[in-house]
Parts: structure tokens; sequence; C-alpha cells
């Protein structure tokens, strides 16, 4: 059963030199613990490695993007299974607490568990301190060339806006949205945390087919910061267009790894940080 994304709420507002009692809807955010199996059959181990504050919704791909974005995984095919833990107590029956459970061949740096893995909706970060952390994670560069026009880009945004309907009604989310090299859009995720919005899009991706983050476009609804270009590192995902503009690390992270970033499209302009030999 999946839980609302929205939610009706009381209100006292001022308008037109007076208050008056009326109702609003906004966006849900609650908390989703993901749990990991791995080991042999034998000597199963389960490990509690996340919590992020999240809309409710797709929570699923966002178990599946969050591992597959932090270097656990590399493929959907390794997941043995995954569900909500909805048996173990009456706190937990409320689908806030997901277990995924690896195939018992699989072996990863156990390492990487050890980090701090909570988050809240406004920063998907949380100690990682520098590019040199993800570059251990994804020594790959982006290699995919291509030539996008300009029209293309400044279309991105309504496309996507177009396809955002939690935001429609509580204008509290972020939304991105992965689009072919024609600008077709093929997937749209919306989250109260940006990055969860990019691990659910990753997450979905990851069940379409073979390579297709690779020959992609990801449109970010907001400011492109170092957390989602780190995703879209580890995801191979060759050009990256925001709305509002990137942060510094953002742009050296794009530039370490041939990605294409472009901020601030709105009307007839945008500005190329990064990568701009594939765009025309």
């Amino acid at each position: 059963m999946q839980k609302p994304a929205v939610s009706a709420v009381q209100l006292k507002r001022f308008e037109h030199k007076d208050y008056i009692y009326t109702e609003d809807l906004v966006a849900v955010e609650e908390p989703l613990e993901i749990r990991l199996g791995f080991g042999s059959t034998q000597q199963r181990i389960q490990k509690r490695i996340s919590v992020t504050m999240r809309t409710p919704g797709h929570d699923f791909e966002l178990a599946i993007g969050f591992l597959f974005t932090e270097g656990i995984i590399s493929s959907v095919d390794e997941i043995l299974s995954i569900q909500y833990c909805t048996e173990a107590n009456t706190q937990e029956n409320n689908y806030n607490v997901i277990r995924v459970e690896l195939k018992d061949y699989i072996s990863f740096n156990e390492s990487v568990l050890q980090r701090n893995f909570y988050t809240t909706s406004s920063c998907g970060v949380c100690g990682k301190a520098s590019i040199d952390a993800v570059f251990q994670q994804c020594d790959k560069k982006v290699v995919q060339q291509f030539n996008i026009q300009s029209s293309l880009i400044l279309s991105l945004p309504e496309k996507l806006q177009n396809h955002q309907q939690v935001f429609k009604y509580t204008g509290g989310l972020h939304g991105c949205g992965l689009f072919d090299l024609n600008g077709n859009l093929m997937l749209s995720r919306e989250d109260v945390g940006r990055h969860n919005a990019l691990d659910k899009l990753i997450g979905a991706a990851l069940g379409l087919s073979t390579n297709v983050l690779e020959k992609s476009i990801l449109m970010l609804s907001g400011r492109a910061s170092f957390e989602l270009l780190q995703k879209a590192a580890m995801a191979q995902i060759p050009l990256v267009v925001s709305v509002g503009a990137p942060s510094s690390l953002a742009i050296e992270t794009a530039i370490k790894f041939n990605i294409s970033l472009v901020g601030f499209v709105k009307a007839e302009k945008f500005n190329i940080y990064a990568g701009a030999e594939r765009l025309n």
C-alpha cells in the first residue's frame, strides 16, 4: 500500500486585508529507513544503512537508486528481493522501513556501510568531504559524445514542469526528468528532497534497459548541487541541465567526470559551466 504524497492541512490565510480560514495541500515528509541483507545463505548479515527524509511514493526505486549511486550495487540484477518491513511491530507497520536483500554471491566493500547515512530532505551529502571520496567509488569518466541544439535545452524546463503533478498541488517538491537525446521525456520523479528525487529516477531507469542512463539528459527543477552531480557521475549521465545555479563543487565534479553541466535555463538563455563541446 503506497502512502499519500500530499496531505490536507487547515490554515489561516491573510488576503484582501482580512483573515480567512481555509484548507491547503502540502507535500508529505516522512523518514524512510533502508536495511540491507547480504552474505552467504548460512551467514546472512542484516544492517540498517540509511535514514532519509522523503516524500512517500516510489520507495523501492528510491532504495535501488540510493544503493546504486552509493556504489553498493552495480545493477538491479544483484537484488534478490525488496519489501517493506511491516511484520515486526506496530511502529514499523507504517511503510517507512524497507529491506533490500542482495543475492548471496554479491560482495562489496563493507566499509562504505560505516558512513553515517542519515540525510535530511535538504542535504544528501552529510559526511562526503570531497570529490576524491566520490572518485574512489566511480573512477570512470563519461565518454558519451553527441551534439545538442540550444532549442532542445530551452524546451526541457516546461516539459518537466508539465509532469510535476504533486508540485502543481503543493509547490513544495523538487523534480527531475530523464530525457533522451531528442528531448523526449522518458521518466520523471518528485520528492521533498532533491537527492531523493534523483535516486528515484535512477532507480526507475535501472529497470528500463541497459545503458539508458548513459544516453540521456538529466533535467533538474532547482539548483545543481554536488550530491546530484555525484549521482549523475555514478550513473554515467553525460548532460545535466538545471533551472537554477550550480555550486562550485558541482562544477568541479562535472569537469572531473567529463559531464556537461548547464544552469540557469530561463527564457532564451542558459549558462554552460562544463562540457560545452556537447552543445551546439
